[in-house]
């Protein structure tokens, strides 16, 4: 199927408004939005945007919190023909800003909760010509506001940017195209047996790519989706039973944390069918309790990265077994979606055989368009015509991908993607830092930390706290070192004066120390 012959995102829309009509659609705390209202709130924002001269491939930003105004405007971004760009409302300032000058957005929808910010990056970011404060403005701007047709963006063209890394020199937008979330739909829908009446719970931050699509999904579904602002296990729980969930979409961290919670069984959740998770591993015993505490729920594993839109692999309920003739895959990120060709490459890109470690590589109609503005860097992660991951894996006989290792030093800690060359640069630039490393080292909660590494200037003895306190204004939380270690000996380096973070990471294993967080 050729990418221009994908149809707009926003098709799914009006055809769920056609065939729910006054069927719930958000559910929002108090409030609730029928599937004709959400399709009314969507033309009528992307009214406004066109008045404010959003123009095709115009970009236009969120930054909010899961909230129903949050999903409005992504869409009306859509059918205003413009690019949604959700922004993670975790980072800081100055990473945020970084984002919006790369991509240029006209418009900025923020919620309440982030009007300082906005503030800032109205200051910082000369591309944006108007703030949307999703409050009652945002509702008077809705009903001031005429109704206009989708502008049928569709196929080839950019849906989304979907920012990676950070303050590295110059932050990453991937560029989704409306093809490519169709295609993960058809991904999804093909390994995931649901319906319309599988309602959705959103908990997982509608600015990462696994939230999106799952949300694409549930459109294209038109099934309710309910949504929580922040992940809470209590409130999580509360949903699931009062809104009868039928799926959800959780890391493993958040996994672990509502596993724990005191009082779980006080709850019902009969009506859930399915968790889906990814973004890390899932350790063993974790999956055992996951297992005995949702008897009835099958579990669902997806590998992927923003890139992919972002599923390459699939591990359904079927793997999920300790015992029979399907046991022994759970170690496994699963096999090729349906529409994904999935190889194990050297380092020349020479096909690797079954068994052998090499780079990841992926192709199909999910493979990003690119990065934006970046086309060097798109030819080099797109070379040969396959998505060039930077994760070391194998495949076995029955095509099975199994994991080993990160080409890259990205750290996955509570499901969140840190980058440690943006931790190392914030860090340096404590006026006590000579020199630094950052590693990630194992954590029983969040799955890896921040571990910084750093060489003091003479005279010299920074720590923790001043280290996380200079940090705090320049990264996000989740990227601030939760430990530290000074070191007088130069930081190790490799042959080409790299510094060989493996040698860091055995350094660190060897002393077996565990902070937490």
């Amino acid at each position: 199927m050729y990418p221009d012959s994908y149809p707009g995102l926003t098709l799914a829309l009006a055809r769920a408004a056609d065939r729910r009509g006054e069927a719930p659609a958000l559910i929002d705390g108090e409030t609730v939005i029928t599937w004709h209202a959400y399709r009314d709130r969507v033309a009528r924002l992307a009214g406004a945007l066109a008045g404010m001269g959003v123009q095709a491939g115009d970009r236009v930003a969120v930054l909010s919190p899961n909230t129903h105004r949050l999903l409005e405007s992504l869409f009306a971004a859509l059918w205003a023909g413009g690019v949604a760009v959700p922004l993670n409302h975790r980072l800081a300032a100055p990473e945020l800003a970084a984002q919006a000058n790369d991509c240029t957005p006209v418009v900025l929808v923020v919620d309440p909760a982030f009007r300082s910010v906005a503030e800032t990056l109205r200051a910082r970011v000369p591309s944006l010509r108007h703030i949307i404060v999703a409050d009652d403005n945002y509702e008077r701007l809705l009903t001031d506001a005429a109704p206009i047709p989708d502008q049928g963006a569709r196929g080839d063209d950019t849906a989304f940017i979907i920012y990676t890394g950070g303050t590295t020199g110059r932050a990453k937008g991937v560029m989704l195209t409306h093809a490519n979330l169709w295609a993960n739909t058809a991904n999804a829908l093909a390994a995931v047996p649901l319906d319309g009446d599988s309602t959705h719970l959103h908990v997982a931050p509608l600015f990462h790519v696994a939230a999106i699509a799952r949300a694409v999904s549930a459109t294209v579904l038109g099934t309710t989706q309910v949504l929580l602002a922040k992940f809470d296990p209590a409130a999580v729980l509360a949903a699931i039973q009062q809104h009868r969930v039928v799926i959800v979409l959780l890391v493993p961290t958040m996994l672990r944390v509502v596993a724990d919670l005191p009082g779980f069984h006080d709850y019902d959740t009969a009506s859930l069918r399915m968790i889906a998770y990814g973004a890390s591993p899932i350790d063993e015993t974790l999956l055992r309790r996951l297992i005995k505490l949702f008897p009835h729920v099958a579990l669902f594993q997806a590998y992927g990265m923003t890139e992919l839109s972002p599923t390459a692999t699939q591990l359904g309920p079927e793997h999920h077994v300790f015992d029979g003739p399907n046991a022994g895959r759970l170690r496994s990120a699963g096999r090729a979606a349906m529409l994904a060709e999935v190889r194990v490459v050297d380092d020349a890109d020479v096909e690797q055989p079954t068994g052998a470690v090499g780079e990841i590589v992926v192709r199909g109609p999910t493979v990003m368009k690119g990065y934006w503005n970046q086309p060097e860097v798109t030819a080099h992660t797109l070379r040969g015509g396959w998505m060039h991951t930077g994760d070391l894996g194998y495949l076995d006989a029955d095509g099975f991908l199994f994991l080993v290792d990160r080409k890259n030093d990205m750290i996955i800690s509570g499901g969140e993607n840190v980058h440690t060359t943006e931790v190392e640069n914030a860090v340096a630039s404590h006026p006590a830092v000579a020199d630094c490393a950052v590693i990630g080292i194992p954590d029983p909660r969040w799955g890896q930390v921040v571990h910084a590494v750093i060489v003091p200037r003479p005279g010299e003895t920074p720590d923790l706290a001043a280290i996380q306190a200079h940090c705090r204004a320049l990264i996000a939380g989740y990227k601030i070192p939760r430990s530290l270690e000074l070191r007088t000996a130069p930081l190790p380096l490799s042959g080409a004066n790299k510094v060989l973070k493996s040698k860091l990471r055995e350094e660190w294993a060897a002393r077996a120390v565990s902070p937490s967080r």
